[in-house]
């Protein structure tokens, strides 16, 4: 694995967030393992050539991420690897339309499931609240809108009709990188007529299976409308493909670094640049 580098910070990205990323390298690398007692917080301010403030943001961060414990008295240890962690994706991910495909593909497999176990569980409220959500997504692209917000709703509102509060809290987790996603598939399809009535076409089928306590239709519906999302991208002509791409690019570029789950590529211990550091 390629150790991160030493280069200045992105404007967008904050000294602790980099110093948080560099310390898990250190214990997703393997060097230090579980039970390794963290250098003390005043070696790591020498080491790493920040202020007692980054580093104690940095560990927190690492701390809420299940990746170190603290013992009183002790210090700061890396936790056993069989503790719980926090589920993060890196907020970087969405950036290409490859990347937005991968998403896809992970919606798909989530999605059509969450949509048959709806369909056989839907009750009367759940199927008022389904078609709701899907007249409230109709009214926003009428209003000109990109309907991002009513079409995350709506898959919010078949997870619900699951009745497993899971679904409910792991979608709620995944809109954060869904958001990005839908708006370009949404952005995509809207330049043309026929993805639009396609799109309509492919959520109104989710909706009445799910509705008429259909399952496997649900389930097919569902699965249907991912693997279409990804085929209409692929489908996008050259510019449109390059304009995305471009948006997507910026999008990252502008996310907050903070969500940021690092790779586990070996730590360098270099001191952390403060060029373009932010508060």
């Amino acid at each position: 694995m390629t150790p991160p580098t030493d280069t200045p910070l992105p404007p967008t990205e904050r000294l602790s967030d980099r110093l948080a990323e560099l310390l898990r390298g250190h214990i997703d690398s393997g060097e230090w393992p579980p039970g390794h007692r963290l250098p003390t917080e005043q070696k790591l301010t020498e080491q790493f050539g920040v202020s007692r403030t980054v580093v104690r943001e940095a560990v927190s961060r690492l701390k809420s991420m299940g990746l170190l414990t603290s013992r009183q008295g002790a210090g700061m240890f890396v936790s056993p690897r069989h503790q719980a962690r926090a589920l993060a994706f890196d907020p970087t991910v969405l950036n290409s339309l490859e990347a937005v495909l991968h998403m896809v593909e992970v919606r798909r497999t989530l999605e059509g499931e969450v949509a048959g176990l709806a369909a056989e569980r839907i009750d009367k409220a759940g199927a008022k609240a389904i078609q709701q959500a899907l007249v409230e997504l109709d009214a926003a692209v009428a209003r000109g809108e990109d309907g991002v917000e009513q079409d995350l709703l709506f898959h919010r509102t078949i997870a619900k009709a699951t009745r497993n509060p899971h679904f409910e809290r792991l979608l709620d987790f995944l809109e954060q990188y869904q958001r990005d996603a839908i708006k370009v598939t949404r952005a995509n399809e809207s330049m043309k007529a026929d993805f639009m009535r396609q799109v309509r076409a492919e959520h109104d089928a989710i909706a009445q299976a799910i509705v008429k306590g259909q399952p496997d239709k649900a389930r097919k519906a569902a699965t249907r409308h991912m693997l279409n999302a990804a085929k209409r991208i692929e489908l996008a002509d050259a510019p449109v493909r390059q304009a995305l791409d471009a948006a997507l690019s910026g999008s990252a570029k502008a996310r907050p670094a903070a969500a940021a789950a690092p790779g586990s590529a070996k730590a360098k211990t270099t001191p952390i640049s403060r060029k373009t550091r932010t508060a």
